[in-house]
C-alpha cells in the first residue's frame, strides 16, 4: 500500500464511526477530558492499517514537538516514557551540530520543544525531561520575564468577557471572535484596540507569574536550550519591517544579557515563516528557526529556519500521542481540512 493511498484510505476511515475501544489491563490515571472527536480519533486511529506504513516513515523524519504550558505532569511523563520505547530524544545542539557536519539525525529522533513556558514548565515538565534525561528548548516571551503579566491573548479574552470594547472590535461580540479579529489586524491596530480593551472593561485579568531570569539559568543548566520568542508575541506577517526588526533583536539582546550568551533558536510566535524575520535571524547568527505546521520535517534540515513542528499537549492521551508521533493524525487533519 503507498503512503498516498494509506492516506487516503485513512482519511476516509476517519469519517465512519469508531470501533469499541480496546479495553486496557491497567487503569490510567485520571486526566483531563478530551474533546469526543480528539478522543475517537486517538482510540482507534493507532490501530489503523496505515499506522505501520506512518510509523515506518517517521523513523527517517525529525519529529519535533511544540508543547505549551504543561496541565498533567502525569500524562506528560507517560508521553515522555512513549518517546523512550518509540524514538531517540534529541537536543538542539544536536540539531544544530547535523547541520553543521551535513549528517541526518539518527533514525526515530525526537525534539521536544515549549512555546511561551510559564512556571508550568519549570515545575511540572523539567523534573519529568531530568528524570528521563531528554533535553528540550523553550521559546521565551522577552518581555514576560520576571514579570506577573498576563499572555496578551488570555488577557483580552478576559477583558472582552468583562465589557472591553474598542472601535475597531464589534460591540458584544465573543471571546473567540474578538481574539480572532486581534489576531488578523497589522500590529499597531492589535495594540491599541488591546489598550482600549482594558481601559473600557470592568475588571482587570489575574497576574500570571512567568518566568525570571534566574529560571531561564535554571532550565538551560538542565539541558533546555532557552531560545527567542520575540519581545511581545506578534504576528510577524502583521508587523512592519521596523518591528519585526525591534521584536526579534530587543529579545535576543535581553536573552543574551540574561544568559551570559546568545540563542541561537527561534521560535515563529505566529507559527509562519517570515522572510523578513528570517533576514534578521541570519544577520544575529540564529542557526534554527521553528514553525507551527504540524508537520514531521526531514532528518537533516533542508532550511534551517523553517523546521517543522508537531503541535501537541500534556493531556493527549498516549494512543492519539503515537498517531501524531508517527505523522499520521497530522495527515488526516490536513486530507480532511483540504476536503472541508
Amino acid at each position: 500500500m503507498s503512503y498516498a493511498t494509506a492516506t487516503a484510505a485513512t482519511a476516509a476511515a476517519v469519517c465512519a464511526p469508531p470501533q469499541p475501544a480496546v479495553p486496557s489491563a491497567v487503569t490510567a490515571p485520571r486526566r483531563p477530558r478530551e474533546r469526543p472527536r480528539e478522543r475517537d480519533r486517538g482510540s482507534w486511529l493507532r490501530f489503523s492499517p496505515a499506522q505501520p506504513l506512518f510509523r515506518a516513515r517517521a523513523a527517517q523524519r525529525l519529529a519535533v514537538l511544540a508543547y505549551h504550558g504543561i496541565t498533567d505532569p502525569a500524562s506528560f511523563g507517560a508521553q515522555l516514557d512513549r518517546l523512550r520505547q518509540l524514538a531517540t530524544p534529541v537536543s538542539v545542539q544536536d540539531v544544530e551540530r547535523a547541520l553543521a557536519e551535513g549528517r541526518p539525525l539518527p533514525p526515530r529522533s525526537v525534539l521536544v520543544t515549549f512555546d511561551d513556558p510559564d512556571r508550568t514548565v519549570l515545575r511540572h515538565a523539567l523534573p519529568e525531561l531530568v528524570a528521563r534525561r531528554i533535553p528540550a528548548a523553550a521559546f521565551v516571551i522577552a518581555e514576560l520575564v520576571g514579570t506577573e503579566k498576563p499572555f496578551w491573548w488570555h488577557e483580552a479574552a478576559f477583558l472582552a468577557r468583562h465589557g472591553g470594547r474598542a472601535r475597531m472590535l464589534p460591540g458584544g461580540g465573543s471571546a473567540d471572535r474578538v481574539l480572532a479579529l486581534l489576531k488578523a489586524m497589522p500590529d499597531p491596530d492589535r495594540r491599541r484596540s488591546l489598550a482600549e480593551l482594558r481601559v473600557s472593561a470592568a475588571r482587570r485579568p489575574p497576574g500570571r507569574e512567568q518566568l525570571r531570569p534566574e529560571d531561564l539559568r535554571t532550565l538551560r543548566e538542565a539541558d533546555v536550550a532557552v531560545g527567542n520568542h520575540t519581545l511581545g508575541h506578534p504576528s510577524l506577517r502583521r508587523c512592519d519591517e521596523a518591528t519585526v526588526h525591534a521584536e526579534i533583536a530587543g529579545a535576543h539582546r535581553v536573552l543574551t544579557g540574561w544568559l551570559g550568551e546568545a540563542p541561537t533558536a527561534f521560535a515563529y510566535p505566529d507559527g509562519g515563516f517570515d522572510e523578513r524575520a528570517d533576514a534578521v535571524l541570519r544577520r544575529l547568527g540564529y542557526r534554527l528557526g521553528f514553525l507551527s505546521d504540524h508537520r514531521l520535517g526531514p532528518r537533516l534540515p533542508a532550511h534551517p529556519l523553517r523546521i517543522s513542528r508537531l503541535q501537541v499537549d500534556s493531556t493527549t492521551s498516549t494512543r492519539r500521542f503515537d498517531t501524531i508521533l508517527s505523522g499520521l493524525e497530522p495527515a488526516v487533519q490536513r486530507l480532511l481540512g483540504a476536503q472541508a
